[in-house]
């Protein structure tokens, strides 16, 4: 026998929110994650507030989230870290108004383990790769590509396993149309060693198909969050920490 816990009153805590055209329109979205629940927002134009176009219970615990949009595509898609062991790549049907998720890849156990990739999620800026990573060691790589008819493949995973390493977050830097770089904030340390925080560059090689790891520098050990900047012509590209 299997049991379920559904609250009478829906939780309204917001865990995480990314922004994005979910609609494939011209005005933007936030999607919002309150634990088991995915909201699409949108601006009223004619209130000048944020309304709620969809909410749905997705019968698992959100964990991360990114916004994801493939090369030369006008709506984003939906990167999504949860405690089923799986990424999770949503599109939101606007004729039926609901989450549909055009791929699933299961890579691990279900649970909030510390192994399993899902807390963190981050896309390629130019819509090529994801990674998903986990609270220790491991993160995977995946390229996103579309087959002839259109539809959107996730290739086979990539690791970038890093032992005795903690991860506290990951973001994909803006590169242009060179590889794919990531980066994350790490400790690296063994038994009994003394461990400092890193910040780490991941390249992933379009070429090879395989993820390196690339650059890394020390770092205050007070830092847990990163920014990406944007790059080419619009910035320095890069991240603040």
């Amino acid at each position: 026998m299997f049991l379920y816990n559904l609250t009478l009153q829906a939780p309204t805590a917001v865990s995480t929110a990314i922004l994005g055209h979910f609609s494939g329109g011209k005005h933007q979205e936030v999607v919002v994650a309150r634990q088991q629940f995915l909201e699409l927002w949108r601006p009223d134009t004619a209130t000048g507030k944020l309304v709620v176009e969809h909410s749905e219970n997705l019968f698992c615990r959100v964990r991360s989230l990114a916004a994801f949009r493939l090369t030369g595509g006008s709506k984003d898609y939906i990167v999504l870290g949860s405690d089923a062991g799986a990424l999770s790549l949503l599109e939101f049907d606007t004729r039926g108004k609901r989450f549909v998720a055009v791929q699933y890849h299961e890579f691990g156990r279900t649970g909030l383990r510390r192994q399993i990739p899902g807390q963190y999620v981050a896309a390629d800026p130019r819509g090529r790769a994801v990674m998903v990573a986990g609270v220790e060691r491991t993160k995977i790589v995946y390229v996103v590509t579309r087959d002839a008819a259109a539809n959107v493949m996730i290739q086979s995973p990539l690791e970038a396993n890093k032992a005795h390493s903690v991860c506290f977050d990951v973001v994909g830097v803006d590169v242009g149309y060179e590889n794919p770089v990531f980066a994350a904030i790490e400790t690296v340390g063994g038994d009994g060693a003394q461990t400092t925080k890193q910040l780490v560059y991941y390249e992933l090689d379009l070429g090879l198909n395989h993820v390196v790891r690339k650059w890394s520098v020390g770092i205050s050990d007070t830092a847990n969050k990163l920014i990406a900047l944007p790059g080419s012509s619009d910035g320095p590209s890069g991240v603040l920490v």
